[in-house]
């Protein structure tokens, strides 16, 4: 730990008045001693975990961190605020403030290390000692845990001495007790010898450095108050090891105190359970434990309860539309791999066999080895049942994200049911809803101890199979089915302006969030097309990957065109950005938006938009869902599609360009962006 803090890492006058200062001053002490590579690489990597959770703590803390390529080892800085620097806590601004910063591949050591420092947060000696300090020195080897030498005490008068103490009196024998008093005694301490309530916890946060044990210790410490026996699972970034079974098996509640999902959730099923954000068990533990004891008096269990991970959202909770998101989010990210094998696989199947090889006879009984069009009906078969499954798990795990696993049964048999009738992509989204849904209205059913044990496995998906099934077949379904239709119609009949308006919505949501819920809403559209591939949904797929490759491509090209408006690691990004651009990953430009929103944002956007109304002015089609540049042989007018990307990412490399190029804070007769050597000499950017 001596290590990981010194007297240069210490600021007892840290005077900033944001966290964005705060952080900055801080972080420039670590850039110095060179422990961080990148300062400002590095703080976007702070801000991105601030933006997940506010990190400030009850008690006058803020522990900002992360983890970061930027960081050459773990590392702490410490600073002390008179004035107090707000890090969202309840009760009030920072006065103690850690910066936490841990490489990207920290070994658990370092990590271990870094969270016995939040446990002892958690003392209140230990930070009204920090609070008193006045060395810088001092300081560090107080947070290092080494020994602080005491200041030599002023001289003082040498005592009086004490007039001896008279002998005290022996104390008299005490009688034997009899038999039977001693058997009544017994019995009346019977009561007192009660196990205590039993609890088992597990406490995790997005980073796992800092919250995750900071609750663990406040819990524990709530637990030795309340005369409970209460044992922490910590999820954090150095692994966790697993509560004892019977340590699980014998608790009589269970609380979750975490911002990630709790993993090998299913350990704790059918015990009364609290579901919480993790600063609700560093806030309020206490109320936690009474929480979870109140629900066990009640005889309420996980299945009556709890949350799941997606349902709840820490504090304060999330609303209903934003709940909604993370459902069909988690349906869309479970999807996508069976989207891209099959469809791959399909498109592969048409390159090889030309587009009537979905008339081929089944490769299980006709199959030549040495006919290139038997391995073009394998290749489009297998992808033709890889692609099978995509409404189905589209609607399993979207009930699944909205009920946990007892969703999943019905979930699948509500999306092979829209399958069935034809009611396609958006059959899927409406069974996973409605199973999700079902399954959580079973849940509220009040049921005698002995039917717990079986309600997961056997009654909750029979019941909510049932009335899916119903809802589906008799009730929705229909309607549904005539909405896909018109829906694929609308698309086979799109030409001239309405297609181009359709090009550029789609581009404009693939380059908005980068990769985000709008990015995924875009793409998941374009992929229920292929469900019931025509003309039309073949121009949106091929619109939607067109734009999803001109952010990363453009930041690529601006960084090499004009360098010296980005920074040294902006500029390392970018060569990546070539190849993730091409690649169709979207998300290769998020270190660029992440730096400099307000700039690469609109610049994307603009391009994407160009591409999008382009590719589809052109008609270009497209039969795979994924791929980049190495599917253009699928790409019906593969050539004018390449002028679609090119245009669009000319548009936002020049607009990126243009805007950082006059709103750059560079006053006349500044210096240029400097950078430093690995020996610490600065050196100017070139151009």
């Amino acid at each position: 730990m001596s290590t990981m803090i010194t007297a240069d890492l210490v600021d007892l006058d840290l005077s900033a008045g944001t966290k964005e200062a705060a952080a900055r001053s801080l972080a420039e002490r670590m850039v110095t001693l060179g422990r961080v590579t990148d300062l400002d690489g590095f703080l976007a990597d702070v801000a991105a975990r601030e933006a997940q959770m506010p990190t400030g703590l009850d008690g006058g803390i803020g522990i900002p961190h992360c983890r970061s390529a930027h960081v050459t080892a773990p590392t702490l800085a410490f600073g002390r605020s008179a004035a107090g620097v707000d890090f969202g806590a309840p009760d009030g601004p920072a006065d103690l403030i850690f910066l936490i910063a841990a490489p990207a591949g920290a070994d658990d050591a370092h990590l271990t290390i870094l969270s016995s420092l939040a446990r002892q947060l958690m003392d209140e000696r230990f930070t009204g000692a920090l609070r008193a300090v006045d060395s810088p020195a001092e300081a560090a080897a107080m947070i290092a845990g080494e020994e602080v030498p005491a200041k030599a005490p002023a001289p003082e008068a040498e005592p009086e001495p004490e007039p001896e103490a008279e002998p005290e009196p022996e104390a008299e024998p005490v009688p034997e007790a009899e038999p039977e008093l001693e058997q009544a005694q017994g019995q009346a301490q019977e009561p007192s010898k009660a196990a205590p309530f039993r609890i088992v916890a597990v406490t995790s946060c997005p980073t796992g450095i800092a919250h995750t044990y900071m609750a663990a210790e406040a819990l524990e410490k709530a637990g030795r108050e309340a005369g409970v026996a209460l044992v922490v699972e910590t999820q954090g970034s150095a692994g966790f090891t697993r509560l004892d079974p019977a340590a699980v098996a014998a608790a009589d509640g269970v609380i979750f105190a975490h911002d990630v999902p709790v993993r090998e959730k299913e350990r704790f099923a059918g015990k009364p359970t609290v579901d919480v954000g993790v600063k609700a068990g560093i806030n309020r533990p206490a109320e936690l434990i009474a929480e979870v004891r109140g629900r066990a008096e009640r005889g309420e269990t996980t299945a009556a309860t709890a949350p799941t991970p997606v349902d709840k959202a820490g504090e304060p909770e999330e609303g209903y539309g934003t709940r909604l998101r993370k459902w069909l989010m988690s349906g869309v990210s479970y999807m996508v791999p069976f989207v891209a094998a099959g469809g791959l696989l399909i498109a592969l199947g048409f390159a090889l066999g030309g587009y009537d090889i979905d008339k081929a006879p089944s490769v299980a009984e006709h199959f030549a080895w040495g006919q290139i069009d038997s391995w073009a009906a394998l290749m489009f078969q297998i992808g033709g049942l890889a692609f099978g499954f995509l409404v189905p798990v589209l609607a399993g795990y979207i009930a699944y994200g909205m009920a946990d696993r007892p969703g999943l049964v019905p979930g699948f048999v509500g999306g092979s049911i829209a399958l069935t009738i034809d009611a396609g992509f958006l059959g899927g989204l409406a069974a996973g809803l409605l199973a999700g849904g079902t399954v959580l209205a079973i849940r509220k059913a009040r049921v005698p101890a002995a039917l717990r044990g079986i309600m997961p496995v056997v009654v909750i998906p029979l019941l909510s199979s049932i009335a899916v099934g119903f809802l589906m077949f008799l009730v929705i379904g229909k309607p549904i089915a005539s909405l896909q239709s018109a829906l694929t119609d609308w698309l086979s009949g799109l030409s001239g302006a309405n297609a181009v308006i359709l090009g550029v919505i789609l581009g404009l949501m693939m380059c908005f969030d980068l990769g985000g819920p709008l990015n995924k809403v875009a793409y998941a559209f374009a992929v229920g097309g292929l469900a019931t591939p025509n003309e039309g949904s073949l121009k949106v797929m091929a619109a939607v990957m067109a734009a999803g490759m001109v952010p990363p491509l453009a930041m690529a090209l601006a960084t090499a065109v004009r360098g010296r408006l980005f920074t040294r690691t902006e500029r390392e990004n970018g060569k990546a950005a070539w190849v993730l651009g091409a690649s169709f990953i979207t998300e290769g430009a998020i270190p660029f938006a992440a730096a400099d929103p307000l700039r690469v944002i609109p610049a994307a956007m603009a391009g994407g938009a160009v591409t999008g109304a382009l590719s589809m002015a052109f008609e270009c089609t497209l039969r795979a869902p994924h791929g980049g540049v190495f599917v253009i042989p699928l790409i019906g007018n593969p050539f004018l599609y390449l002028l679609a990307i090119v245009a669009g990412v000319l548009v936002s490399a020049g607009l990126v360009i243009l805007l950082k190029s006059t709103t750059r804070k560079n006053p006349a007769g500044a210096k240029a962006p400097e950078e430093r050597t690995e020996a610490g000499a600065a050196v100017p950017v070139a151009a």
